[in-house]
């Protein structure tokens, strides 16, 4: 019986030391629905080399902040504009001296395959609403990052009031992209990086960066990261993750 007891005890043990191994070797990162392919390529490269496991949370960037608020377990943040860095910055969520501008991307107004039309950015009197018939789809103007970007665009080239009643706000700029490509919408807005992964959907012209402000990728750790996530919060910065992040299209900012 004592010779059960003890194979027991040690097997507990063992179990409870693995689980806290584990723990210790888990990294959570909140990313950012744009940098799904890129983020889960850069992922894969550091596993290999690391004993380590990440697990990545991808989604609209206001989604993941407000997660992140209500106390989601979470090392590294990475929004796709500021505005949403700066709500946790400001609640104290974030480590301020870890923050850094990572990455810049651009816009591009979208149509399914075969369906593309003609627009004339460089035309103060171009009307959009003419140039296509049915919805825009792009994220929810007022949260989602893509959607902030291209409310501003839009309004920038006097658009913006012809087209509001058109709009198909998405939760982020994915599904905005699989609307367009399944025909339920006649036009989209998305990010040059997402298109770029599509074979279904055409660009029918990129909105000029100076519509809109620049489209920013803030970086930074938690408050409550463990110590582990440095590490990989410095290979998001090195040269082999912006190798893949500029195969994806993305432009990493100059460190």
């Amino acid at each position: 019986m004592m010779k059960v007891l003890v194979v027991y005890t040690m097997l507990t043990m063992l179990a409870l030391a693995s689980t806290l191994a584990t723990a210790d070797t888990n990294i959570t990162v909140f990313a950012a629905a744009s940098l799904t392919n890129a983020m889960s390529e850069i992922v894969g490269a550091y596993e290999q080399d690391e004993l380590v496991q990440i697990q990545t949370s991808y989604g609209s960037s206001s989604t993941l902040a407000k997660q992140i608020e209500n106390g989601a377990p979470v090392d590294i943040y990475i929004s796709a504009d500021p505005k949403w860095m700066n709500y946790l910055q400001d609640k104290s969520f974030i480590n301020s001296a870890s923050r850094r501008n990572l990455l810049t991307n651009h816009l591009v107004m979208i149509a399914p395959k075969g369906k593309s039309f003609k627009v004339e950015v460089e035309k103060k009197d171009f009307n959009l609403p003419q140039a296509f018939k049915g919805k825009l789809c792009v994220g929810e103007t007022e949260s989602v990052p893509v959607g902030i970007y291209a409310k501003q665009s839009l309004m920038n080239l006097n658009w913006w009031n012809g087209i509001k009643g058109r709009i198909v706000g998405t939760q982020d700029v994915r599904a905005a992209l699989v609307f367009v490509e399944r025909g339920e919408c006649e036009a989209g807005i998305v990010y040059e990086t997402d298109a770029k992964l599509s074979e279904r959907i055409e660009v029918v012209t990129l909105l000029p960066d100076a519509t809109h402000d620049q489209i920013l990728y803030p970086l930074a750790m938690l408050k409550t990261a463990s110590p582990k996530a440095q590490d990989f919060y410095k290979y998001l910065r090195s040269d082999n993750a912006s190798r893949i992040f500029l195969k994806f299209g993305f432009t990493p900012v100059t460190r």
